[in-house]
């Protein structure tokens, strides 16, 4: 820090204060005068605050000042430091330190922060609210959990950062730092390190918090999001490929396929095993059941199916390795039949592990690994700490799978604070049942909370569960999640290939997947939001509409992204057509802070089924009967939302057709244009797209196309912008299809061509007037969905889209 050096008197440095926008300052009560600073964080002798934001500021006390600015696993981006805030003396050594979103009164002791020497004041609900560091959470709103290993019921949740007390703090004190990017130990000097999250009843605030400084969770790879096959069970190549074909041949997408742990030999008689076997770890493959390796992940990928491997690492490389010998001449030791212990602290040791047992499956085309860690009963920590494996070994995994340009892409438990930056997390092998879906509701609405964004369930449940209405109502679940992943346990009666389930379970799973493979440029678009900005993909109501007390009261409903309301059905059905109830509630009011929000004073007034169109009033509470078919997915009207045409691939299938899906919005008539721009009116969801697979969206390669809708009275138009930005395989050209759902009947439609720039609506209106190239175009009505489709041939994605409509 630098500051001045010269002697003055008290008074007279306090003067200067009085006169500063904004300063931090440090006192040393042993070497007065007062030292001021003209920089943040505010430093008091061994007392330190850093003002990250409005809203987040972080407390430490080191001994002899020996502040800590290195990254730690959770504090791991230093890059946010708050450049407007007041500090104003008291008196005494009491100063009062403000920011646009709070107060802080410190008395300055030279002993740590505390009850009776700091306090802040808050805005939460129109009220002003006092917080201090005594840290009891009463009023938390929940957050993930590590694992659901063998649970079969509802368990707690742990803590997220969202709290009706509008604060929560997490305490980094005492955790492991990270030197050259590796692990080590902090000063014992370093006796404090509080991260404050003071942020009322703005919830939004706090998850951008988060990102500030824990960093913002990484785009994924597209293909993680689309439709995975698993099961633990010893198949041969010639299965997995059949495997594929059934997918093909029984109309059920599938994106990803995972090898659980027989792809690798299971014979080991040396370690420390786990569950009565000692073959867990492996890294050997298994010949008699997968002769050829190279060869069937190639044909894989000829079939555009990314392939992961399990593993459990905790045994290391053993002598009946074939990579033994070299792993051991790399550590410089004799490969004499000795076993070197797994030990991840050891930067040597894990580089060469991973060159040595993951290089063979990288050079094969291996997408990533399935950190399938379960050993931590039996030595739970990083040896010479006190991290546990899981939370190191997702960063090294990530890492490890962050070559030639690509994304990182980790599979594994939940490991905690920070753990957001290396997705997507597996959430273990729970039992099948009805409440346990119901609980994984819950569970993937709150999750988002602590940062865990993108669980991959066992959808269906891994341990037993052989209802086939279950299964399928499980499956719509999995539909509305990050990833619709199948598992189960090595029974032979338990298969989750969603054809051998009878006819009526078949056709309603079928319905579900091709309900995935069309949404997900909706959902691809909604996982880039969730990178901008933190907030979850799948989110609990109050995120959102957290200004209504409902929105606390409806633990089976959630918003995924921005536009769809989900509320999975999680009991059985009566009837023929096992028709199951279900309660939603359908808020009404703003949703301020998105990236795709309304305009400032507009609300929604309806919501409508996805299935059926049935309207449903904004504000209202309705019990839903969904037959096994159909479940309860509910549109935001007046917004387009994007979707493709069935693919069997539909991570991978370039978006060369475009369809676009609208409900009626609430009329614009008379809505307030504060700027004098009225072509500003109406809502937009901003379509986002790029190579799916490498790093180079950091460096601007994507691209964003909005996507607007807007309704005057008995007129809707529709706009798609010209896409703006590039990338790597970015398709040049697109058709549409526009389906407009909920509309009785339809008047004229047409296309208005070559508009150059509709910045206002006058110039819209002109060009209408002067252009010779109005096209009237048809719009078709199916009886059977209710939805009139309009198509729209092939054009370039930089030529604007209009279509004007009547109704």
């Amino acid at each position: 820090m630098t500051g001045f050096s010269m002697k003055t008197s008290l008074s007279a440095c306090l003067s200067c204060i009085l006169f500063a926008f904004s300063i931090a300052f440090s006192v040393n009560m042993s070497a007065q005068p007062l030292r001021i600073v003209y920089e943040n964080p505010l430093v008091f002798g061994n007392n330190r605050i850093t003002l990250i934001s409005p809203t987040l500021f972080r407390l430490e006390y080191a001994e002899g000042g020996k502040f800590l600015d290195n990254s730690t696993m959770f504090a791991y981006s230093r890059d946010t430091l708050l450049k407007e805030f007041r500090v104003t003396p008291l008196g005494e050594n009491r100063y009062q330190i403000e920011t646009s979103a709070l107060r802080m009164v410190y008395d300055y002791d030279n002993f740590p922060f505390g009850l009776l020497n700091f306090e802040a004041f808050y805005k939460s609900g129109g009220k002003e609210k006092r917080f201090t560091i005594r840290n009891i959470h009463k009023n938390n709103l929940g957050g993930a959990v590590s694992t659901l290993d063998r649970v079969d019921k509802p368990i707690p949740l742990n803590d997220g950062l969202l709290s009706l007390d509008g604060w929560y703090i997490i305490n980094d004190a005492g955790k492991e730092i990270l030197v050259d990017n590796w692990i080590a130990q902090r000063d014992k000097g370093h006796v404090q390190d509080l991260y404050c999250f003071v942020y009322g009843d703005d919830y939004k605030e706090a998850l951008r918090d988060l990102g500030r400084i824990s960093g913002n969770v990484p785009m994924t790879r597209k293909y993680v999001h689309g439709v995975w096959y698993c099961r633990y069970w010893p198949y041969t190549a010639s299965e997995y490929l059949e495997l594929v074909s059934g997918y093909r041949e029984h109309d059920f997408p599938l994106d990803m396929m995972v090898f659980d742990m027989d792809w690798h030999t299971v014979d080991a008689k040396v370690g420390t095993g786990h569950a009565s076997n000692r073959g867990w770890t492996g890294y050997t493959w298994n010949k008699e059941l997968i002769p050829d390796p190279e060869g069937l992940i190639g044909k894989m990928l000829e079939e555009k199916i990314h392939v992961c491997l399990n593993e459990h690492p905790h045994d290391g490389i053993r002598p009946k390795e074939e990579q033994y010998p070299a792993f051991m001449k790399a550590m410089g030791r004799e490969a004499n039949g000795e076993t070197i212990l797994f030990d991840a602290s050891d930067r040597k040791y894990m580089t060469n592990f991973l060159k040595y047992a993951h290089g063979p499956g990288w050079d094969m085309g291996i997408a990533f690994w399935w950190l399938d860690w379960q050993q931590d009963y039996l030595y739970p920590y990083v040896r010479g700490t006190n991290m546990n494996h899981l939370s190191w070994l997702n960063k090294l995994y990530y890492e490890d799978s962050s070559r030639e340009g690509l994304r990182g892409a980790g599979y594994s438990r939940w490991a905690g604070w920070g753990d957001h930056r290396y997705p997507i997390q597996f959430s273990g092998d729970a039992y099948a049942n009805w409440a346990m879906l119901a609980f994984e509701v819950e569970l993937t609405a709150t999750s988002g909370n602590a940062g865990c964004y993108y669980w991959a369930h066992d959808i269906g449940g891994f341990y037993e569960g052989d209802n086939p209405e279950m299964f399928a109502r499980w499956t719509q679940f999995g539909a509305l999640s990050a990833a619709l992943r199948v598992h189960s346990q090595k029974a032979g009666k338990i298969d989750r290939r969603p054809w051998i389930w009878g006819e009526q379970a078949t056709s309603s799973m079928r319905q579900a997947y091709h309900f995935r493979s069309q949404i997900m440029p909706y959902i691809y678009s909604s996982v880039w939001q969730t990178h901008k900005t933190m907030v979850p993909l799948s989110r609990a109501m109050y995120i959102d509409y957290g200004n209504d007390e409902e929105s606390y009261n409806n633990p089976q409903q959630f918003m995924f992204g921005d536009l769809l309301l989900a509320a999975p059905i999680t009991t059985a059905g009566e009837g023929e057509n096992l028709v199951a109830l279900q309660t939603v509630w359908f808020p009404k009011g703003e949703t301020p802070d998105s990236l795709n929000s309304p305009i400032v004073g507009q609300s929604e007034d309806t919501w409508y089924d996805f299935f059926d169109s049935t309207p449903y009033k904004a504000g209202s509470k309705v019990v839903v009967k969904k037959g096994i078919e159909e479940f309860p997915l509910f549109v935001k009207g007046g917004y387009l939302l994007p979707m493709q045409p069935y693919t069997e691939r539909p991570a991978s299938t370039p978006l060369t057709h475009l369809i676009l899906r609208a409900y009626p919005g609430a009329d614009m008539v008379g809505s307030d244009d504060r700027d004098g721009r009225s072509d500003r009116l109406g809502n937009s969801f901003t379509l986002y797209e790029d190579d799916g697979l490498t790093t180079e969206y950091l460096n601007g390669s994507y691209a964003t196309t909005e996507l607007k809708y807007k309704r005057t009275g008995n007129k809707i138009q529709l706009m798609v912008a010209p896409t703006m930005g590039s990338y790597t395989g970015q398709p040049q050209n697109r058709s549409y299809t526009f389906e407009l759902a909920g509309l009785k009947e339809m008047g004229e439609v047409v296309d208005v061509r070559e508009i150059s720039n509709f910045n206002s609506q006058k110039e819209l209106k002109n060009r209408r007037k002067t252009s010779s190239k109005k096209a009237k175009i048809e719009a078709k009505y199916n009886p059977v969905t209710g939805i009139y489709t309009i198509e729209v041939g092939s054009r370039s994605i930089r030529e604007p889209l209009v279509l004007e409509l009547t109704f």
